[in-house]
């Protein structure tokens, strides 16, 4: 090396940049330090909306596909009331027992089937009335059932997913009506004159 050529990585006293120099070179860098953060910032902004949209489209598609299950679970529940109708029809008549049998069975699958799918029946007799869980069709007089406790089960209620898909169709006990002289007067006590 002559004495004339400068090696670049050692400090030289001659080649030293000025103050004002450095101070640029140093806000440059912040600046630039500054746009890199920014543009981070930015991705990781787009990443998460690209991920929530993901997100959310997935909801909405299984939420689609929920609702059309629902609504032909519901146009199935019919059908599934005409098959309890035949075999209350068919119950005690020995020629029907071989057809009562097979819709028995037909009964049995199309329950199964629709499990898969998250229905299940819930059982309402002798159960407190409950108008979430239940449309009373009537209210009978009932000796020996508590008050607004249901008696019968006009229609099976199910359910879809833990909610009510459809409520039972239920006749209700209501107390026994006070005779027509008592006037709600406690017992051993008399009216006043």
């Amino acid at each position: 090396m002559s004495e004339h050529d400068v090696d670049p990585l050692e400090p030289t006293t001659a080649g030293t940049p000025p103050e004002g120099e450095i101070h640029r070179l140093r806000e440059e860098l912040a600046a630039r330090t500054r746009e890199a953060e920014a543009n981070q910032d930015r991705y990781l902004r787009a990443m998460a909306e690209f991920d929530n949209a993901r997100k959310r489209a997935v909801r909405e598609r299984e939420d689609l596909i929920k609702g059309a299950n629902e609504n032909l679970i519901r146009e199935l529940l019919p059908v599934l009331d005409n098959l309890d109708r035949a075999l209350a029809a068919a119950k005690g008549d020995p020629s029907a027992a071989a057809v009562s049998a097979g819709v028995e069975l037909i009964q049995r699958e199309l329950l199964r089937t629709l499990e898969k799918f998250g229905v299940t029946t819930f059982s309402s007799v002798g159960a407190p009335f409950d108008p979430e869980r239940h449309e009373a069709i009537a209210r009978v007089p009932a000796t020996g059932r508590p008050d607004m406790t249901v008696v019968d089960e006009i229609a099976r209620g199910y359910l879809l997913g833990g909610r009510v898909l459809r409520p039972a169709m239920v006749t209700v006990a209501m107390a026994a009506e006070a005779p027509a002289g008592d006037s709600g007067a406690h017992r051993g006590e008399r009216d006043p004159e």
